[in-house]
């Protein structure tokens, strides 16, 4: 995704939360605060996490492939410049209990066999 595409993309995410929680308040008329509160967070959760995966994949680390090898990071034992492998899928968690899955490079260096996930 791009970044001139996210505005949209995030308010449509935003629009969502506020229709489903409104329509889940509606349906549940009896809700006590700490209902109400779990019920909301639950749903910014999971937006969040899909807001935090775009926002780190649109970091310069997340696409080394459209780097120069001399701009590529360093391997942060020896010096020496980072080859790529993959991309890979790597599954986080993030702090509220959502699942998060960043495909990205390795950087592996030749020369040691260290290695960055996400580089950067």
């Amino acid at each position: 995704m791009r970044l001139e595409g996210l505005d949209q993309h995030w308010q449509q995410e935003a629009a969502a939360i506020l229709s489903g929680f409104k329509e889940w308040r509606l349906q549940h008329p009896r809700a006590t605060l700490s209902e109400i509160e779990a019920a909301l967070d639950a749903r910014w959760a999971v937006a969040r996490a899909r807001l935090l995966a775009d926002a780190a994949l649109l970091s310069a680390a997340a696409d080394l492939a459209a780097l120069p090898a001399g701009d590529r990071p360093r391997c942060p034992h020896c010096g020496q410049v980072m080859a790529l492998r993959g991309p890979e899928a790597r599954h986080l968690t993030t702090t509220y209990e959502q699942p998060l899955t960043l495909r990205r490079h390795y950087a592996v260096c030749a020369a040691c066999d260290a290695a960055l996930f996400p580089p950067g």
